[in-house]
């Protein structure tokens, strides 16, 4: 039996609605056939003829959608979900068992560090390969091949064989040689990862362009403020089917929670309770005079307040709160271990736990998502408790640089001539 999808609307999503599709998947699916031991002899092989048991793993179970051009589309989900599959599917480097892929555009995967790589051949053989498998000319080809090490940072190791290569200098090479070909589709996987900080900014700087071109990008990754910041649309991927698909903070929200699944995630009524052994029954942000506010002015105190319940007995439980900005960067959080009047630091089943806090608010202007998080024994490692949206509210006031406003004093005066 199939999940049912569910769409989540993104009327912002900044593609216009009536850009062609570019990309058009149609009940893919895709199944791998695992024998359960491995025959490593000859001799096993016929020792175990006829007796080794294989087993059908299902990968795809019928995923369709559609991308636009122009569009930038994430890919989400666990391991094991079939993200990878999937875009390699659409690389036609896997081929599929079921359904169907239409796809209008030169096409550039960067799926696995090297793929399409010579180790035995030099950078500058590589990117001239390179570039003529992906359509260029070899004229061409060549002329690029200062760009791309430019981009690389390889200038000096142009005649270095790649078997020689670190892996972050085979990423930057093989990145390189991607954005320098005219393919109109990308597909990246986030094996992009591997760079160092610098080529990373890099690359997020050629994401922002891209994002406003009208090149189309496919991204499997397991970094949501990636998928927050950069895609216009995204896909949740979970045991092989489409678990959720529209706005991509929506569906960056949902594969936190499925990623804490002995966490509660908000039923219809946004009770945070699902089983887990403490569940979250409401928290404000609240004013001087004790009702609850959206919005709060830059250096004006933030005062926050939840009900936590336990399900079940809970041992030295801490409580803490994260404060997150538009652009996914956690500037702040609070926390606190609970304190008992008996001094046993334990919850009971039915017991309820009220958590106040009172912050000084340093935050720029924007608005701010508030996650939540409840630990065991002191020990941030033994989880209880996730809320990734507890709440949301807006900080208003002076435009401030950065993601704070800096309370400061400052002088700047003129000396005397001497």
């Amino acid at each position: 039996m199939r999940a049912e999808v569910e769409h989540i609307a993104d009327p912002a999503s900044g593609v216009a609605p009536a850009a062609p599709v570019v990309i058009e998947a149609r009940g893919i699916e895709k199944s791998f056939r695992i024998a359960s031991h491995k025959v490593d002899s000859l001799k096993e092989r016929f020792t175990t003829l006829g007796g080794r048991e294989v087993k059908d793993l299902r990968a795809l179970g019928g995923v369709s959608f559609d991308v636009h051009r122009g569009e930038f589309f994430g890919i989400v989900g666990r391991n094991g979900s079939g993200k990878s599959t999937l875009l390699k599917i659409l690389a036609s480097i896997y081929a599929a068992d079921a359904g169907r892929v239409r796809m209008a555009g030169r096409l550039a995967p960067f799926i696995e560090l090297g793929v399409g790589f010579n180790p035995d051949l030099t950078a500058r053989e590589n990117v001239e390969l390179n570039g003529v498998m992906m359509g260029l000319p070899r004229r061409e080809a060549r002329r690029r091949l200062d760009a791309v090490l430019e981009f690389a940072e390889l200038e000096e190791f142009v005649d270095m064989k790649l078997k020689n290569y670190s892996s972050g200098m085979l990423v930057r090479l093989a990145f390189s040689v991607m954005i320098q070909s005219d393919a109109e589709i990308l597909l990246i996987d986030e094996v992009l990862a591997v760079g160092d900080a610098s080529f990373q900014q890099k690359c997020a700087d050629v994401f922002h362009e891209i994002r406003d071109s009208d090149r189309t990008v496919v991204l499997v990754t397991h970094d949501m403020h990636a998928v927050e910041h950069y895609c216009h649309r995204a896909m949740l991927l979970h045991d092989g089917v489409i678990a959720a698909e529209g706005d991509p903070a929506e569906v960056a929200r949902r594969y936190l929670r499925l990623n804490f699944e002995g966490a509660p995630a908000p039923d219809e009524t946004g009770d945070w309770g699902g089983g887990a052994d403490i569940r979250l029954l409401d928290a404000a942000i609240v004013g001087a005079d004790g009702k609850q506010v959206s919005s709060v002015e830059t250096g004006e105190d933030l005062r926050l307040e939840a009900t936590f319940e336990a399900v079940r007995e809970v041992n030295q439980p801490s409580f803490g709160m994260v404060f997150v900005n538009a652009d996914g960067v956690e500037v702040g959080g609070v926390g606190k271990n609970l304190s008992d009047r008996h001094g046993s630091e334990r919850l009971m089943p039915g017991q309820r736990v009220r958590v106040a806090a009172t912050v000084a608010n340093p935050f720029a202007p924007g608005r701010y998502v508030v996650k939540c998080w409840v630990h065991r024994d002191h020990n941030y490692a033994n989880l209880v408790l996730h809320a990734p949206h507890v709440l949301d509210f807006v900080v208003f006031g002076d435009d401030a640089a950065g993601v704070v406003a800096l309370d400061f004093e400052m002088s700047a005066d003129v000396e005397e001539e001497r």
